[in-house]
């Protein structure tokens, strides 16, 4: 496949954009000439309504944007991914992570079916005691070791289901190779009540092999005896051979297969701190919600298919209108981490420049992700989305629900209320503008766009669909721009160099050996003179 610029489509779309970048144009006019306009331009799948009327798109657009996807072969793209072809062409293997929500699949159901069972029976040992800690200390403490997407996933998961937690284990997350994080992480704990889950699909990333280190050393420490130290951990990785030398018992290894990526494991046993902290029903639950809208992918028009519908706005804002960023701001305290979470899926899967054929692509690809939760960003970023030069456009995530925990009574539920109607009044507020009252400084130009997703509620169902949503999206970005998302290339090179500039700490001369430029030498020195 040639390029998405080869396509008559977008040579059409070229045009198109004129209209709207036209100094005439305003957003806001659009609604005016129709009054459906709402209801043209959103479609809801389940717990999930997307509102995309507040953007740059009239019918005439959509339908070029719905060639578009049509002249660059999402449909039997999408059908590829679910039939489990080898969609990850670099690596030559599949992305089939739908087989974890959907087991029939797959060819290896029975191990993918035996592995939840196996995350069940380890849940239930750890609650009933049947898996102690050192002198049958009841567990009551648990550290996920794990760095990307062996921590972004599970960490913003467990957050934002922490009102469905139905045990009395506290679960932490340790990432950072910095010492300070696994250190304070420790402070205070029993070592004979705590158990570590290292998350590694290769069992050599140096950030986790050096906090397992530490974590077996602190218990070695604590009094832990060397015989009990394989008690206290479980490892999830395809490199079964490793886990097992670092002293990994078999029986508490679970296997991560190959065709499973790192930022789409979360569904896999990469998610057991999630099933331990919510159970393994909800963990189900979150798989069932991940496969409705896998369904809804793989079966709906495209003119109603959520992940087609914002992979093609994003789309149509990176190559037509020059935008370099997004922002995905959800107004809810539970979805904190949701934008991290979001960075990884989006930069590692579509920062690249050299498309399926190794040609250097010929458009803007992925643009940088970021945001924070609403309604803090109101009162840091949000000043750059109102009166910056450059257009942003946003994803809003609002929930109409609070949930049960959060809603004591009337007064909480103003609250909550307070909460959407800041929402909705920042995408009117990008979208209006106004003319500052003569005040130049006080003048919001508008006609900024703007998605909003309202959920009916945040539970591990929707949650499931909301992430699976953004998973689709990406990669329909990526079949459009014909490059591979699935694999992350520009890591490595950063990581080697790192094991090479380790050695040169031993001393100035071997800083001298390695004949590296002035400023990484010096850099070196330095911090090797204030350590003295």
């Amino acid at each position: 496949m040639n390029g998405p610029s080869s396509t008559k489509a977008w040579t059409a779309l070229q045009d198109q954009s004129k209209k709207f970048q036209s100094s005439k144009f305003r957003l806001t006019r659009l609604f005016d000439a129709d009054s459906s306009r709402f209801d043209k331009f959103s479609a809801q799948h389940g717990e999930l309504l997307l509102d995309y009327s507040k953007n740059y798109l009239d019918d005439e657009t959509k339908s070029l944007l719905l060639d578009l996807a049509e002249q660059c072969s999402v449909p039997q793209a999408i059908r590829s991914m679910f039939a489990g072809e080898a969609i990850n062409t670099t690596e030559n293997r599949p992305a089939h992570h739908v087989a974890l929500r959907n087991s029939s699949l797959s060819s290896q159901q029975a191990e993918i079916e035996n592995n939840l069972n196996r995350m069940a029976s380890f849940i239930s040992k750890v609650e009933n005691g049947e898996l102690s800690g050192f002198e049958n200390s009841s567990i009551k403490q648990v550290i996920n070791l794990g760095i990307g997407g062996s921590d972004l996933g599970p960490a913003m998961v467990t957050t934002a289901l922490d009102g469905f937690d139905h045990t009395r284990i506290k679960i932490h997350f340790v990432s950072n190779i910095d010492p300070s994080h696994i250190n304070s992480t420790l402070m205070g704990l029993s070592a004979e009540e705590t158990l570590f889950i290292i998350s590694s699909k290769s069992f050599t990333t140096l950030e986790t092999q050096q906090n397992a280190l530490r974590a077996k050393q602190w218990l070695l420490e604590s009094g832990v005896d060397s015989e009990s130290v394989s008690n206290h951990f479980i490892a999830i990785s395809n490199n079964i051979q490793a886990v097992v030398n670092f002293g990994v018992r078999a029986e508490n290894i679970f296997p991560l297969w190959d065709w499973v990526g790192g930022r789409y494991s979360l569904w896999s046993a990469i998610g057991l701190p999630i099933a331990l902290s919510i159970g393994m029903g909800n963990f189900r639950e979150l798989l069932a919600g991940a496969k409705s809208m896998d369904e809804h992918f793989l079966e709906s028009e495209m003119t109603e298919n959520l992940p087609v519908l914002l992979a093609l706005l994003t789309v149509w804002y990176t190559a037509f209108f020059n935008c370099h960023s997004s922002v995905v701001a959800p107004y809810s305290q539970r979805l904190k981490l949701l934008p991290s979470y979001l960075q990884q899926l989006y930069m590692e899967s579509l920062g690249k420049f050299v498309d399926k054929q190794g040609n250097l692509t010929q458009t803007n690809t992925g643009e940088a992700l970021w945001g924070t939760t609403g309604s803090n960003g109101q009162h840091s970023y949000f000043q750059l989305l109102h009166q910056g030069k450059e257009n942003i456009p946003v994803d809003f995530i609002a929930i109409a629900k609070p949930h049960v925990n959060d809603f004591i009574n009337q007064e909480q539920l103003k609250q909550h209320q307070h909460l959407l109607s800041n929402c909705f009044s920042q995408s009117l507020a990008l979208m209006n503008g106004n003319d500052g009252d003569g005040d130049q400084h006080r003048w919001l130009v508008g006609n900024k766009p703007s998605n909003t997703i309202l959920m009916n509620t945040l539970n591990p169902h929707s949650l499931g669909s909301l992430i699976a949503l953004y998973e689709h999206k990406v990669y329909v970005q990526s079949v459009i721009w014909n490059i591979n998302a699935f694999d992350q290339w520009g890591v490595e090179l950063g990581k080697n160099l790192s094991k090479e500039l380790f050695t040169a700490f031993s001393s100035a001369a071997d800083v001298d050996k390695q004949d590296l430029d002035s400023s990484t030498s010096n850099l070196i020195k330095h911090s090797m003179d204030w350590n003295e």
